[in-house]
C-alpha cells in the first residue's frame, strides 16, 4: 500500500466534478488513499465514492460554512500527514496534474519531492469555448476541452508535507517558503462545461438562499450567491473574445509569484500578487485525456 500521497476533498451533490475527482485521484493514488467528506450525507456521493474513505457530515445550511469547512480540512490534513508523505487538499472541482512532458504521473512526481514543504501548482482555469467545442464531456475532460486561462487565485498551496495552517478557501498557508515546481498545475474546472455550470450554480444559489443571509454576512464564497452570478451565457460568450496567446511557456508566471512573495499583512499567512492576466492558451495535445 502506497504512503506517498493522499487526496482530500469536501463535496455536496457535485456528481459531475466528483466523478472527475475520483477518476483522477482514485486512479493515480488508489481509492483507499482518497478521503471524501460527504457534506449532507448525499446518497449519490456515497455511491460514487465507494472504496474511498467517506466521512458523512450533517448538511444544515450555515452562514459560516467556509470557516467550518476549512477548520475541519486543516485538522484532517494535519492528521493524515502522520501517515502520508504528502496530502493534497482542495475543492472537488480542482485537480492537480503533472505536465506529461515531465515523464512522470502525479504519484511518481511526488515520490521524488523533498519533504517538509508546501507545493504550489500554477493555477489554470479550463474554459468551455462553446463556439468551437461542441463535443460533450463523457469521460475525460481534457480533449473535448483544450482552452485555459491563467488563474492566479487557483495557484493554491495545496500539497502539504509539513505542518502549517491553511487559510479559509485554501488560498494561503503560513509556510514562509514558496515552492512552485515547473511541471505542476492545478486545473480549475468550474467553467469546463456550460450546461454543468448552470446546473451547479442553481444548486449553490439554493444553498445560500437557505442560509438566509447576504454576501456580507456569510463566510461563504461570494460566487455561491445569486446576486453575484450574472447571466450564464454572457459569462461563456466572454471566453470567445479572449485573445489567444502563443505557446505554453508559463515560467514567467512562476517567476512573478516568487518576485512578489511576501507576508499577508499581520495574519501569519504568506502570499504572492494575483493580478488578472489577459487572454487564453491552447493546452498542448499531450494533456489530452489527463483528466
Amino acid at each position: 500500500m502506497q504512503t506517498t500521497a493522499a487526496a482530500v476533498t469536501m463535496v455536496r451533490d457535485d456528481a459531475f466534478f466528483l466523478r472527475a475527482w475520483l477518476r483522477h485521484y482514485g486512479g493515480l493514488l488508489g481509492r483507499e488513499n482518497c478521503y471524501v467528506i460527504n457534506h449532507g450525507r448525499g446518497a449519490e456521493v456515497a455511491e460514487l465514492a465507494q472504496g474511498c474513505n467517506v466521512i458523512g457530515l450533517p448538511g444544515d445550511p450555515h452562514p459560516n460554512f467556509d470557516m467550518k469547512r476549512w477548520r475541519l480540512l486543516n485538522g484532517l490534513v494535519g492528521g493524515l500527514r502522520s501517515y502520508y508523505n504528502h496530502v493534497i487538499v482542495g475543492d472537488v472541482d480542482e485537480l492537480v496534474v503533472v505536465d506529461p512532458a515531465a515523464g512522470q504521473d502525479l504519484l511518481q512526481f511526488l515520490a521524488d519531492q523533498p519533504l517538509r514543504r508546501v507545493l504550489t501548482p500554477l493555477g489554470l482555469e479550463v474554459i468551455h469555448r462553446f463556439d468551437i467545442e461542441d463535443a460533450p464531456i463523457t469521460d475525460h475532460i481534457l480533449g473535448p476541452r483544450r482552452h485555459v486561462r491563467l488563474a492566479p487565485h487557483y495557484s493554491k498551496p495545496c500539497i502539504l508535507s509539513q505542518g502549517t495552517k491553511i487559510a479559509r478557501g485554501g488560498h494561503f498557508t503560513q509556510a514562509s517558503k514558496l515552492f512552485t515546481p515547473d511541471a505542476l498545475y492545478l486545473l480549475h474546472l468550474k467553467f469546463c462545461d456550460f450546461a454543468n455550470y448552470a446546473q451547479v450554480m442553481d444548486q449553490r444559489n439554493a444553498v445560500t438562499e437557505a442560509v438566509g443571509v447576504g454576501v456580507r454576512d456569510a463566510a461563504i464564497g461570494r460566487h455561491w450567491f445569486a446576486e453575484a452570478r450574472g447571466e450564464d451565457r454572457a459569462v461563456f460568450e466572454a471566453f470567445t473574445a479572449l485573445e489567444m496567446n502563443d505557446g505554453f511557456d508559463l515560467g514567467w508566471v512562476r517567476k512573478r509569484m516568487h518576485r512578489t512573495w511576501k507576508p499577508r499583512g499581520e495574519t501569519g499567512f504568506w502570499q504572492f500578487d494575483r493580478p488578472d492576466y489577459p487572454g487564453q492558451y491552447l493546452l498542448p495535445e499531450r494533456f489530452n485525456g489527463l483528466i
